[in-house]
């Protein structure tokens, strides 16, 4: 009996000192050979195939389906960086985790530092949080439950959340809350863009900035119709299909070096 209660005060103990792990960047070590440089990454939300404007609070008419929309919430995790440079060579920056919102001043542009200098040809980012993280319990920081981007430790993190109003949904709402890091349900996606003709260019003391467009209507692409499609709110089929839907909704649009 003894050892059954002295192995549950260790669990308790081990829990508890567990639960609130800082979400700290896993900044590479440097080379002393090698400078380092940033860069931003701003996101820029637009509607439909024309990139019109998008704004929240702002009613909107979907391009395809002719539903109302208006948001209130648009927030989701950019992490899991990695550029490949002009000579091929591939770049990890693992360890960030960014929380965009579209509520915010500023609140769609990120800085990612501890990038070796060169000329980079491609970068790719994660929508979502890497399944370590999601088992770690509550973080701080960007991955803090504060946020109200966490549902629980045996569900993980909310990778992308929009929120809105539209009279085509028969509760006059819509809420997408779109996660699920496990294998049969993974909502992770990764996107992928070519800078083209252009590079970007990671230089000391300069911080150069990756312009993406984020077309908002790729939600309902296809022609998702709100009054079929209006509340998803857990891991499963749904979310994963609209996690594939906006992963196509990021285009590179230019770059400022």
């Amino acid at each position: 009996m003894k050892k059954i209660l002295l192995g549950a005060l260790l669990l308790a103990s081990t829990n508890l000192f567990t639960s609130c792990k800082k979400d700290e960047d896993t900044t590479p070590t440097p080379n002393p050979t090698v400078n380092y440089g940033q860069f931003k990454l701003e996101v820029e939300p637009v509607w439909g195939p024309t990139n019109g404007a998008f704004s929240l609070s702002t009613p909107l008419v979907h391009p395809s389906t002719g539903d109302n929309i208006t948001f209130s919430k648009l927030m989701f995790y950019v992490s899991g960086y990695e550029l490949k440079k002009t000579d091929g060579s591939i770049v990890k920056r693992e360890g960030l985790y960014h929380l965009l919102d579209a509520s915010k001043t500023n609140g769609m542009i990120v800085t990612i530092d501890s990038i070796p200098e060169g000329n980079y040809s491609e970068i790719s980012f994660n929508i979502g949080v890497d399944s370590t993280r999601n088992v770690s319990g509550a973080q701080t920081g960007a991955l803090d439950p504060a946020n109200g981007m966490f549902w629980s430790w045996n569900t993980g993190y909310i990778f992308f959340k929009a929120e809105g109003t539209s009279p085509q949904s028969p509760t006059g709402n819509f809420r997408y809350h779109i996660g699920g890091f496990r294998e049969v349900n993974n909502a992770i996606r990764k996107v992928t863009m070519n800078t083209g003709i252009s590079v970007l260019g990671i230089r000391p003391n300069t911080s150069p900035q990756l312009h993406v467009m984020m077309n908002v209507a790729r939600l309902w692409h296809g022609g998702i119709l709100m009054a079929n499609v209006n509340n998803i709110h857990m891991p499963g089929q749904a979310a994963m299909d609209m996690a594939t839907r906006y992963q196509a909704a990021f285009v590179l649009d230019h770059i400022h070096n």
